[in-house]
């Protein structure tokens, strides 16, 4: 028969799927077996103590994956709450809609900040963007006024993303 975890085990396991995997709090405490309002007083209770789990999993993502990779993060998440909320705001029947526009609007210009300020802190993501960006415009080209090409450049397309991922980090 097999022993159940000390709650100190499952405070330390909690911690390292945080901090070092970067696990979702849900994630983590599905895996380990506790709800989330306990892993959420756990991990405040760290930060009381001293030992605060964000800033150490944001320590550790610099560390090993870099800035830029952190900057991605970051802007990724933002996309994803961006889309969300522009599909709550047009689904939405109590808005009025020059409220919306003006939700909108305001969302785009904090879109266009937070991209203009990942390009800022790491010029490296602009430019691979930028690259990939330029690679499906070329694709959708090819597949519209040269599609009996599609399939060479497809063969080429692949290594040379390899190619741009060392070029660009």
């Amino acid at each position: 028969m097999s022993k159940k975890p000390s709650k100190a085990d499952q405070k330390r396991k909690a911690r390292r799927l945080f901090i070092l995997e970067r696990q979702a709090i849900p994630t983590v405490a599905f895996t380990i077996g506790v709800s989330e309002s306990t892993l959420r007083r756990w991990k405040k209770e760290a930060a009381t103590n001293g030992d605060n789990w964000d800033v150490a999993r944001s320590a550790n993502a610099l560390a090993g994956e870099g800035l830029e990779a952190v900057v991605a993060t970051v802007v990724e998440d933002f996309v994803t709450m961006f889309q969300m909320t522009i599909e709550q705001i047009k689904a939405s029947g109590e808005i009025e809609p020059p409220e919306k526009v003006k939700l909108m609007a305001s969302l785009s210009d904090a879109f266009n900040k937070m991209v203009s300020s990942a390009g800022r802190v790491a010029p490296k993501l602009s430019e691979l963007g930028i690259a990939q960006d330029v690679l499906q415009r070329l694709a959708k080209f090819i597949q519209k006024h040269h599609p009996s090409h599609a399939q060479i450049f497809l063969e080429v397309l692949e290594p040379f993303g390899d190619y741009l991922a060392e070029a660009y980090g």
